[in-house]
């Protein structure tokens, strides 16, 4: 089941169903006005949207309208509450190296993870706005999970149950202001500006055997104005999965349904997966040649994620932004 969020006057969007081809959709306000308000309603309204859904794919849905990627907002246009960790060591170390700073102790034995913005993020086709340049954006090609509610104390063992939507992310971070935030020793503020997020958000049978309930093996693309910078596969090379993360989470708190946690840029040991992140980029060209020479996003420049199935059809619909200033 793939769902998704039109735009409208109201913060939260309109919650649509999209069939498997990602060309038309059909709004249930009599199941749920909105997609939080599905997740939070999760266990009754899964089996309705599901028959919208197989209807939709049937051709036989009333009210199928065609749907347009610019028409959507992010699947949640506004969280309650956006977590990201950090499970692809091997991006961690270089982006770490790439600006002097040392590898916390514990980083093998617990994950790292962040709270991000999440009141707003901009739509799959909306443009990222940046004050300047000279902050050094950067995209990070990631895969998120959406979790229904989960009580304080799950452990990794029955995380995995609590996982009920997915989603591509783009994790944008202003790399230039990482090297004098990150050492104050409280985390991202001013360096992690907003996210976006895939058009639509699928459940995870969606994918079928790609998803064995604690990672997805599927490669993540990523282009910068048509330019391919990497294929590296989400489910390769990750030190901790999904339902870790979300235990790691709730130690100490529940997670409110609709909680969106990503796994940091994806990297694989393999060099010839390429890129999900400008930062390795310039780390690889700082190791190799003794300076960094390719430049972070400029203004006019378009970054777009996508995943395809093994038929090479989108999963997910493409995150396709314009760096422009805002």
């Amino acid at each position: 089941m793939k769902l998704a969020s039109l735009k409208s006057a109201s913060r939260d969007g309109i919650l649509i169903v999209v069939n498997q081809g990602l060309t038309h959709a059909v709004q249930v306000p009599h199941i749920a006005q909105t997609m939080q308000e599905a997740i939070e309603r999760w266990d009754s309204v899964r089996a309705p949207l599901q028959e919208v859904s197989d209807q939709l794919n049937r051709q036989d849905a009333v009210g199928a309208f065609p749907v347009d990627a610019d028409t959507l907002a992010s699947p949640f246009p506004r969280a309650f509450q956006f977590l990201d960790g950090s499970v692809y060591l091997h991006h961690m170390e270089k982006a770490r190296k790439a600006r002097g700073a040392e590898m916390p102790p514990n980083y093998k034995t617990e994950p790292l993870m962040y709270q991000g913005l999440s009141d707003r993020f901009i739509g799959p086709r909306e443009p990222m706005l940046i004050p300047d340049e000279s902050l050094g954006l950067d995209y990070e090609a990631e895969l998120a999970v959406v979790v229904d509610d989960v009580p304080m104390g799950t452990p990794a063992s029955e995380a995995g149950k609590h996982i009920k939507l997915l989603m591509l992310l783009n994790d944008y971070t202003l790399r230039t202001l990482t090297r004098s935030e990150l050492p104050k020793g409280f985390g991202f503020m001013q360096a992690k500006p907003t996210s976006s997020f895939s058009p639509v958000a699928v459940t995870p049978d969606e994918v079928g055997v790609a998803w064995d309930g604690e990672k997805l093996d599927r490669p993540i693309l990523s282009f910068i104005n048509d330019r391919p910078m990497g294929c590296a596969n989400t489910g390769r090379d990750m030190f901790f999965t999904y339902p870790t993360l979300i235990a790691h989470a709730a130690r100490t708190r529940s997670l409110s349904a609709g909680t969106i946690i990503g796994a940091g840029a994806v990297s694989n040991l393999d060099k010839e997966t390429g890129y999900a992140c400008l930062a390795e980029v310039r780390a690889d060209e700082e190791l190799r040649d003794g300076k960094a020479t390719t430049p972070w996003l400029k203004f006019g420049d378009r970054v777009r994620i996508d995943m395809v199935d093994a038929n090479g059809s989108s999963i997910f619909g493409a995150i396709d932004n314009l760096v422009a200033k805002g």
